[in-house]
């Protein structure tokens, strides 16, 4: 099964990547990750990516599509994938089928921009790695960790402001593959529930419908 996995910031896909990772026996990896690994084992195309970002520069998506490209073939993904954030923008994706990269189908998890800012304004951590939430995850004592006592904090990637703006940047880049991956036949879509189970059940009965 080679999947692609969209959503917005916040909608859940990374955790619904682990757990058909978990299901299906293969790999759920990041651009981050396959950047990381093609530098760390020093490729062509690692080194490429690398001069551009010790240069503070954007790697360009030829160099990112090759890198991917590579990846994908290796024996990691011999028996499948799933791509989570990757590709961004119409042309990585149009440069991933010209190459003939071989997409079952993509799954896109929907989550309105009020529910998504609501669930991750509510996150709140503590500096021991104990995280919560003020509505479905709540401390005993309000604002305080249950585990060592110490005062619990929102991070910044979490404040509505930073989300808002998160979002702004995802309708805008990504959600246009939304309609091209409609138009080739094999987008899937699935609403996400509050609980995270819930989601996995409509996840599950939509990719077993979509990949026969």
């Amino acid at each position: 099964m080679n999947l692609i996995l969209m959503g917005a910031p916040g909608a859940g896909k990374g955790t619904q990547a682990e757990v058909i990772s978990a299901r299906e026996g293969i790999p759920a990896i990041s651009t981050g990750q396959i950047l990381r690994n093609a530098i760390k084992t020093g490729t062509q195309l690692g080194l490429s990516a690398k001069s551009y970002i010790d240069a503070g520069a954007l790697v360009p998506d030829e160099t990112v599509i090759g890198i991917v490209k590579e990846y994908l073939e290796s024996d990691d993904c011999k028996n499948g994938f799933i791509l989570d954030g990757f590709p961004r923008s119409i042309a990585q994706a149009k440069a991933l089928k010209e190459l003939g990269v071989k997409i079952d189908a993509v799954l896109t998890i929907e989550v309105s921009d009020e529910r998504i800012v609501k669930r991750m304004s509510g996150r709140r951590v503590c500096e021991c790695g104990a995280s919560y939430h003020t509505e479905f995850l709540p401390p005993v004592k309000e604002g305080i960790c249950d585990k060592c006592g110490k005062a619990l904090y929102i991070r910044n990637d979490d404040k509505p402001e930073t989300v808002l703006s998160r979002l702004t940047t995802y309708h805008k880049t990504t959600e246009p593959l939304i309609e091209f991956y409609r138009n080739e036949g094999i987008l899937v879509e699935v609403e996400g529930q509050e609980k995270v189970e819930d989601t996995t059940e409509l996840v599950k009965k939509a990719l077993k419908e979509a990949v026969k």
